[in-house]
């Protein structure tokens, strides 16, 4: 069955149903074909199959839109099928997406200094780009602003984002229009935490907590979400009751420093860091919230994976195989040495050592130990942007109904970060969606709706 052609910014690139039966938003084309394997060709590279079969075919780009417009894409792609075997063809480029050469071997990667980035970031001095065939430049920045506006632009050829950016951004939220980018691969899952002002070492129930004023890194962040339903489980509304504002993670400790907020929900190194410079404490590791959310993610143009596609192949098994080398516990202190300097993350050793060793102090006297507070596991879990984009409905970024598991699958590109991972001889989850509990409240990929609901709990 084939998939529908897009042009990710044809204004018409949404006419006519997908090969699986749906019709998608414009600049996306289906990631899952029924009754296909996730090994079968059928993700990214099944795109670039199809697309350069459509090119060869119909040169012109005016005949090749007019022709897409008369009879639609399946009608065109069914009768393509029959002479031509687009399966087989995508079968072949997706077990073997590496044979042909690397269109683009120098690359531009921004990335925000946090731990969440430690696969981009290790990746540059520990060689594993260069294991690729790549020459890669990762860029320090400023804020995820910047990262967003400078990866539309061009300037970046991928990026370190939040996980629900390229969600927000596909869906045209919070941006002029639709930008259509993909998660090849999740970055870091945990490795956040609620840090609070040394002040308030006597105030730990978030009931008492009206007035306070809290940052998170971006609107469109787990960051956000989270913190919003651990107030409203806490039956504060997060509108109302407190402000939150968005603060780049490297100024979140001055901040806490200067009295500008009275906490934060955010990524590390900067919870330690409070710890470390005696302004902060930490009240609660995310893990416990929800084990396993994920953060922040490895992001790619969709038409990266169109027009280079050697390239975004290389590319992903570099950050796969980098994250595979960062999860191992004998690992964690070679890797802290190598991101902990000026050019990378700036902080202390002994600060980022503590983070990923997860054995810290916590800033109440206590020196814990919790050796999963961050962990890297690659696999885009559809199932986790389904819940990203419940909470952007909830909380009225999202002003629309959407199918949730549609648009997951166009983003999360888990079909192509599994034949990477198996490539890699690296386990590969058997689906791309799971059931999870948040605060012990269980998410049901199947039944997404009921947390849509604002719900700030009364008793």
């Amino acid at each position: 069955m084939a998939r529908r052609f897009t042009d990710p910014f044809d204004a018409d690139a949404s006419l006519g149903p997908c090969g699986c039966g749906r019709t998608h938003g414009a600049g996306f084309a289906c990631d899952t074909v029924p009754n296909a394997s996730e090994a079968d060709g059928t993700g990214a590279y099944g795109e670039v199959a199809e697309q350069a079969v459509l090119r060869a075919l119909y040169p012109d780009d005016s005949t090749r839109r007019g022709m897409l417009r008369a009879v639609g894409a399946g009608t065109l792609f069914a009768a393509i099928n029959a002479v031509f075997p687009l399966a087989a063809a995508r079968e072949a480029l997706a077990q073997a997406p590496a044979a042909g050469a690397i269109e683009k071997r120098d690359l531009k990667i921004g990335f925000i200094p946090i731990t969440c980035a430690t696969p981009i970031i290790m990746a540059d001095p520990m060689g594993f780009y260069r294991r690729h065939g790549l020459n890669v430049e990762v860029i320090r920045t400023a804020g995820w602003a910047v990262i967003r506006d400078r990866s539309i632009a061009r300037e970046y050829d991928a990026a370190h984002m939040l996980a629900p950016m390229p969600v927000a951004m596909s869906l045209g939220v919070g941006v002029a229009q639709p930008i259509p980018f993909a998660v090849a691969a999740i970055e870091n899952v945990n490795g956040q935490a609620i840090t609070l002002a040394t002040k308030h070492r006597e105030r730990r129930d978030p009931r008492s907590w009206r007035g306070f004023r809290f940052a998170v890194p971006f609107d469109f962040s787990i960051h956000n979400y989270l913190l919003r339903h651990y107030l409203a489980e806490h039956g504060l509304d997060p509108d109302r009751d407190v402000q939150i504002r968005a603060v780049p993670p490297p100024e979140m400790v001055a901040n806490l420093r200067a009295d500008n907020i009275d906490g934060f929900l955010g990524p590390d190194p900067f919870n330690q860091r409070a710890v470390f410079d005696g302004v902060g404490f930490i009240h609660i590791l995310t893990k416990e919230l929800w084990d396993g959310h994920p953060c922040c993610a490895f992001a790619v143009p969709r038409s990266m994976i169109t027009d280079t596609p050697n390239t975004f192949h290389a590319l992903l098994r570099a950050i796969v195989e980098a994250t595979a080398y960062s999860q191992a516990a004998g690992n964690r202190r070679e890797v802290a040495a190598a991101i902990s300097g000026q050019n990378y993350l700036n902080q202390p050793q002994t600060v980022v050592e503590q983070v990923l060793t997860g054995t810290f102090a916590d800033g109440l006297g206590r020196v814990q130990r919790v050796p999963d507070r961050i962990g890297f596991d690659p696999f885009p879990w559809h199932s986790m942007a389904m819940w990203i984009m419940t909470q952007m409905r909830r909380w009225g970024q999202l002003q629309r109904d959407v199918d949730y598991r549609q648009v997951a699958e166009q983003v999360f590109l888990a079909t192509d970060a599994a034949n990477a991972m198996r490539a890699l001889g690296q386990p590969v989850p058997s689906s791309t969606v799971q059931s999870f509990q948040v605060m012990g409240r269980t998410f049901d990929p199947a039944n997404p709706a009921p947390w849509t609901e604002r719900g700030i709990r009364t008793s």
